[in-house]
């Protein structure tokens, strides 16, 4: 039961419950808000170096696995940014963390907005990927915090949301900047972009009261979870593995995307380059949507009493399924309509279920652990953005044309995720696991 729910049930001097719980579900979407401006922004820094792509190619000379390279780099030490920033997130008080994490993206962009080389360039983005590990996690974490068990897949949701919505708004605002100015000039708007989310965040925002529970909760009627379970049975459950595998080559689709669609719209399809920053917003407005779609959906079946190895596991197996078969079948399009269809297709089935996702993760991993755990996960599946846009570089450099280099890359991706939700769709199932660990502890 919610923290509200409980203080609804034991009113206290001075006031009425309901005149207690309203301030705090106020200040809930208030804080979920900031966390939404935290993703756009997060999104926004992973997304310019694609849009700069073809300019910064061109002034540095670069070949394709050289800025392959630079895409990679971002996620060398993702992975520690994110196990570290978990660790920390039990530790150091969230309003206070996710300020110096996002200080750091405004301090990794502000060198970009001068002339640089690329050593610089990729030094920076090291540090960017570092700072913005675990922001999602952390940014899951908090979300959490403020509401229960039940209420959890639409909040997680729309902070998902914000993941798309940035590179929709910074996709054709900051190809214009591109054009007007320089690609240095984007570096340096997405820099005081930066430090001014984190004066906001600063400001208003922090943990919940759900953060103070010590075990947790799954959905409606579970039963609660131990205090702490210890990380390596965490990790042996179906649920934790089959979600990082899920996770891992939704992540690969995520970050070639990211890297390496604004160049497959321009090189390999041949779009110019405002054409290029309008189709790219398409893929992150269909997600944006798609993802709070799925979450409300999966928050009614949820109520009306469905398990959450549907409405938790199977749901974003199945979309992550579906999307890798529209990778593959964009893939051998010529350029048209009907390949953009497939193209934002996959796009918004890949990214729905992110935010059911994790709330899944969260009906088993006991609450003062989702911290760690949650950044242990972001760790594993970063691994699918270090090793993606190194693949998808390498194919495009040895593809008899770059069109065709495109096309393999985009079809080991959709193979590689067909891979990864079948072994997810076959082993994740919370409720037995939350239920299983229950047990365990009990009986010891």
């Amino acid at each position: 039961m919610a923290v509200e729910q409980q203080e609804a049930s034991a009113p206290e001097p001075g006031g009425t419950a309901s005149g207690r719980a309203a301030p705090v579900r106020r200040r809930a979407w208030t804080v979920l808000a900031l966390l939404v401006c935290l993703m756009l922004v997060n999104y926004a820094d992973k997304v310019v170096v694609g849009l700069a792509g073809v300019g910064m190619k061109e002034e540095l000379g670069l070949t394709d696995a050289e800025f392959g390279v630079i895409q990679s780099s971002f996620f060398w030490l993702f992975a520690v940014g994110s196990v570290l920033g978990g660790w920390l997130g039990g530790k150091v008080r969230a309003r206070w963390l996710l300020a110096i994490i996002a200080s750091l993206w405004a301090l990794s962009l502000a060198p970009m907005a001068a002339q640089v080389g690329f050593t610089t360039i990729v030094a920076c983005r090291v540090l960017l990927g570092f700072a913005e590990g675990p922001t999602t996690a952390l940014a899951m974490q908090v979300a959490h915090s403020w509401f229960p068990a039940h209420q959890r897949a639409v909040p997680s949701s729309i902070v998902v949301a914000g993941a798309g919505i940035g590179p929709l708004i910074a996709a054709p605002a900051l190809t214009w900047v591109i054009l007007t100015h320089s690609w240095h000039a984007a570096f340096g708007v997405l820099a005081i972009c930066g430090a001014v989310v984190t004066v906001a965040w600063l400001i208003g925002g922090d943990s919940g009261p759900e953060d103070t529970r010590g075990g947790g909760h799954g959905p409606a009627g579970a039963a609660a979870l131990p205090e702490r379970v210890p990380l390596r049975r965490l990790f042996s459950t179906g649920t934790l593995i089959g979600m990082s595998l899920l996770f891992f080559v939704a992540y690969a689709n995520t970050s070639v995307k990211v890297s390496w669609l604004p160049l497959y719209l321009r090189e390999g399809l041949g779009y110019d380059a405002i054409t290029a920053g309008r189709l790219v917003a398409l893929p992150y407005l269909g997600s944006a949507v798609a993802v709070i779609l799925v979450g409300v959906a999966s928050a009614a079946l949820t109520r009306r009493g469905v398990g959450g190895r549907l409405t938790r596991g199977i749901l974003p197996g199945a979309m992550v399924l579906a999307s890798g078969v529209c990778t593959i079948a964009f893939s051998s399009l010529d350029r048209g309509v009907p390949q953009m269809v497939l193209l934002v297709l996959s796009s918004c089935l890949n990214s729905a279920g992110y935010g059911v996702a994790f709330a899944g993760l969260a009906d088993v991993v006991p609450a003062k652990q989702r911290g760690v755990v949650f950044g242990i996960v972001t760790g594993i599946y970063s691994l699918g953005g270090v090793v993606a846009p190194l693949v998808v570089g390498r194919l495009v450099s040895a593809g008899e044309s770059v069109a065709l280099g495109y096309g393999d890359g985009f079809l080991v991706l959709g193979v590689t995720m067909i891979v990864g939700a079948l072994a997810a769709l076959l082993l994740v199932n919370p409720a037995r696991d939350a239920a299983k660990l229950t047990a365990e502890r009990t009986a010891g």
